[in-house]
């Protein structure tokens, strides 16, 4: 990923608001992110640790996501992350929808590493949080895998209800 800067950050939401997106806390690291390792830029707001949020590439631009943690679980369990299928901490992160859609109250949901850092795991730079499914998968497929379902759950996000 080539290496954002605010103004990239705040700009490629497509589920907030203009004055949501100028209120949100950016990551205090964003300039010292490991940019070439990383398929998209997620964090954890720290002053409101039910946001998170992560931008990455959609059809050519940026696409930002604002998730938030589900009411209904009661923090990370150790489960299979729907985007990098690594096993460990995983929390169910739900957006809403862009558009009218996203206005009416429409949502989707996926169970998505607590730390956001699938990028990292799945190029073996990041320790795992439990043993270690055995795959012949080399780094490359993995990468890909984890950007194709990436790529779909943000489509989901843009599609209308």
């Amino acid at each position: 990923m080539k290496p954002l800067t605010e103004i990239d950050v705040r700009s490629s939401f497509v589920n907030l608001t203009k004055g949501a997106t100028k209120r949100l806390n950016l990551p205090a690291d964003l300039a010292e992110r490991p940019w070439e390792e990383l398929d998209y830029l997620g964090w954890q707001d720290p002053k409101a640790p039910q946001n998170h949020y992560l931008v990455t590439e959609h059809d050519g631009r940026l696409c930002g996501v604002a998730l938030r943690a589900s009411r209904e679980t009661r923090g990370p369990r150790k489960t299979m992350c729907a985007l990098c299928t690594t096993v460990g901490d995983v929390a169910l992160l739900v957006a809403n929808r862009a558009g009218r859609a996203g206005q009416d109250g429409n949502s989707v949901g996926t169970y998505i590493c607590a730390d956001l850092d699938c990028s990292l795991k799945v190029r073996g730079k990041r320790k795992l949080d439990s043993a270690v499914v055995h795959e012949t998968l080399s780094v490359e497929q993995k990468v890909d895998r984890l950007v194709g379902n990436l790529d779909s759950f943000v489509a989901r996000v843009l599609r209308p209800a």
